[in-house]
């Protein structure tokens, strides 16, 4: 028998309640865990916390996260390349992620394979940093100066294949310079050297070394960005300063193991891009040094072939090893 109009939407409007109720079905039931391959109260784990509050709130389930500190970055990589792809662990991985694979070291992963990316979270420009006895106030001065010096001249390092070490042996080769590297086991080892005098200089951390080039203990020449800094907007580019082209950062980006749902992986990226779009997120990285990116994996994708290629070119060029 035909329904009647009015039955006819009565059965209607109740064979639609189910399919409803699994459309606003969430897609995260449970807490997210986000590895970080470095050490607790270091840059990644400053911005990582920075960003979970606006990421539980979006996501409606709460982002644990657990540091798995060690091997530059392969302990974290590893655990999460292991784990099931249902998109409930994610790494939370910095530049050492692009640097591993064209470095030589032994891998329990292969990058853009195993893991995944997500999307890149942030990045920050160096500095070209010198102590403020050194007598060079520009990049012109620093390169004569050194040039002048032949290969006595030294520069520190945060360590070997960071994103500092290269970024310098990219700017001696463009420059023409032949200086001699000496890494330290970390940023700050090699800041604290640097504002005593021991090494003249180095490419600085901009978000580690802001207060002290604001208080006169580093004097800054340049930034390794594609623009100025934010957060030294007086200060220019090494691409102004004579190196068209040139840039280097460190960066920190989220990577999921590999056939983790496409859906989960787009819903993480979205909660990280609106994020980090607030007024507020991006006024506190400013004040960090840091530059908010948030963009799609696609774009993380290119992003990271390129840094692979730059990096690798300079890696084999001057024969840098792991060691």
């Amino acid at each position: 028998m035909p329904l009647s109009r009015k039955q006819f939407l009565i059965v209607s409007a109740g064979l639609a309640v189910p399919a409803l109720g699994r459309a606003q079905a969430p897609l995260f039931t449970r807490p997210i865990r986000l590895i970080l391959s470095t050490s607790p109260g270091g840059g990644a784990d400053v911005t990582a916390r920075l960003i979970a509050p606006g990421i539980t709130e979006r996501l409606g389930q709460s982002l644990v996260i657990e540091s798995r500190a060690g091997g530059s970055g392969l302990i974290a990589g590893g655990f999460v390349a292991q784990q099931p792809p249902d998109g409930y662990t994610f790494l939370f991985d910095i530049t050492s992620h692009s640097v591993n694979p064209v470095l030589g070291r032994p891998m329990p992963y292969k990058v853009l394979e195993d893991l995944v990316p997500v999307t890149q979270v942030s990045r920050a420009p160096n500095a070209l940093a010198v102590h403020p006895a050194l007598p060079v106030n520009s990049v012109a001065e620093f390169v004569a100066y050194a040039k002048a010096r032949g290969n006595a001249m030294s520069y520190a390092s945060s360590g070997n294949g960071t994103a500092q070490h290269l970024g310098m042996e990219i700017f001696q080769a463009a420059a023409g310079l032949t200086m001699n590297h000496v890494p330290y086991r970390g940023g700050g080892p090699a800041l604290v050297d640097v504002m005593a005098g021991h090494v003249p200089c180095c490419f600085a951390f901009i978000p580690s070394a802001t207060q002290h080039i604001r208080q006169g203990r580093l004097k800054a020449l340049a930034t390794t960005g594609a623009t100025r800094a934010e957060s030294f907007p007086e200060l220019p580019t090494l691409a102004e300063s004579g190196f068209p082209g040139f840039e280097n950062y460190d960066w920190n980006g989220i990577f999921a193991p590999a056939r983790t749902p496409e859906p989960m992986r787009n819903a993480l990226q979205q909660a990280v891009a609106a994020t980090l779009a607030t007024p507020e997120m991006r006024a506190r990285f400013a004040e960090l040094g840091n530059e908010p990116v948030g963009g799609s994996a696609e774009e993380f994708r290119a992003f990271l072939v390129a840094e692979m290629a730059k990096y690798g070119e300079i890696i084999r060029r001057v024969g840098i090893t792991a060691d």
